[in-house]
C-alpha cells in the first residue's frame, strides 16, 4: 500500500447548493504487532468506515472522504476488543459505548487524531492529541499537498513509562499488571489546573504541568495539553493522509 500515496485523487462534485465536494483519502493502517480497532467520529455527521472497524497486524483501510470544506473529524485506536456478530461488545481501551461503529466518541485514555479538512479550498488542519491520554503510538503523514505539510505524531510507549497514578491496566492480563494506557492528568485528578477549565479556563491561566511536560518532552510535536497550540497544530492543503499506528 505505500505507493497508494503517490498520486492524488481529484473529485468535484456539484451540489444543488452549489457548493464544490472534493475527495480527500485517508489511508489507516495497522504496524501494530496485535489487531487494533480504528474508530472514527465527525462532529458534521459524516463518520468515516461506518464509525469503526477492525484492523489485523499489517492490515490497512483506505477511507474516501467527500464532504463539503470545514469538515472535522477524529480518528483513534481502540484495544482489547471483543464484538460478537452484531457488533455489540467492549474494548479495553478507546471504547465507544459497546459498539463496533461509533455513533459517540470514544472513552479516554487513547490516542487522536484531529482533522478539519477544507479539501482543495485552503488549508486542512491537523494534529495527533495526547489531551485525552495515550494506548497505542501514532502517526499522521500528509502526502500529495502543498504548504507545511509535517509530520506528526506520537511514536514513543508511553504506557511503558507511564506514571503510576495514570495507569489503566487490562483487566485481561491475569494480575500482571499490563499497562494498556496512560490517563491524562485531567481525567485521572479532576482538577481545574489539569483539566484547563474553571478558573484555568484560558491560555493565560492554564500552564503545562509535570505530567503534560512529560508527555511533551516523549512526543514532541503532539498535544500534550489543552493550549500547546504553538507546537502542535499543522497545516496542509490539498493533501491525503496516512494514519498509522505502532509507526
Amino acid at each position: 500500500m505505500a505507493n497508494f500515496f503517490s498520486f492524488r485523487i481529484l473529485l468535484f462534485v456539484s451540489i444543488t447548493s452549489g457548493v464544490s465536494v472534493s475527495a480527500t483519502v485517508f489511508m489507516v493502517q495497522n504496524n501494530c504487532p496485535y489487531n487494533v480497532w480504528p474508530a472514527t467520529f465527525s462532529g458534521n455527521g459524516n463518520a468515516l468506515g461506518e464509525g469503526g472497524f477492525q484492523l489485523a497486524p499489517r492490515e490497512s483501510k483506505q477511507l474516501t472522504l467527500n464532504a463539503s470544506p470545514g469538515w472535522t473529524g477524529r480518528f483513534w485506536p481502540r484495544t482489547g476488543c471483543n464484538f460478537d456478530s452484531s457488533g455489540k461488545g467492549r474494548c479495553v481501551t478507546g471504547d465507544c459505548g459497546g459498539v463496533l461503529k461509533c455513533t459517540a466518541t470514544g472513552v479516554p485514555p487513547a490516542t487522536l487524531a484531529e482533522f478539519t479538512i477544507q479539501g482543495d479550498t485552503g488549508k486542512d488542519f491537523y494534529d495527533l492529541s495526547l489531551v485525552d491520554g495515550y494506548n497505542v503510538k501514532m502517526g499522521i503523514k500528509p502526502e500529495g499537498g502543498s504548504g507545511d505539510c509535517k509530520y506528526t505524531g506520537c511514536v514513543a510507549d508511553l504506557n511503558a513509562d507511564c506514571p503510576h497514578e495514570l495507569q489503566v491496566t487490562d483487566p485481561n492480563s491475569n494480575g500482571n499488571e499490563n499497562v494498556a494506557a496512560c490517563k491524562s492528568a485531567c481525567a485521572a485528578f479532576n482538577n481545574e489546573g489539569y483539566c484547563c477549565t474553571g478558573a484555568n479556563s484560558t491560555a493565560a491561566t492554564c500552564s503545562p504541568t509535570d505530567y503534560s511536560k512529560r508527555f511533551k518532552k516523549a512526543c514532541p510535536t503532539a498535544y500534550s495539553y489543552a493550549y500547546d497550540d504553538a507546537t502542535s497544530t499543522f497545516t496542509c492543503s490539498g493533501a491525503n493522509y496516512l494514519i498509522t499506528f505502532c509507526s
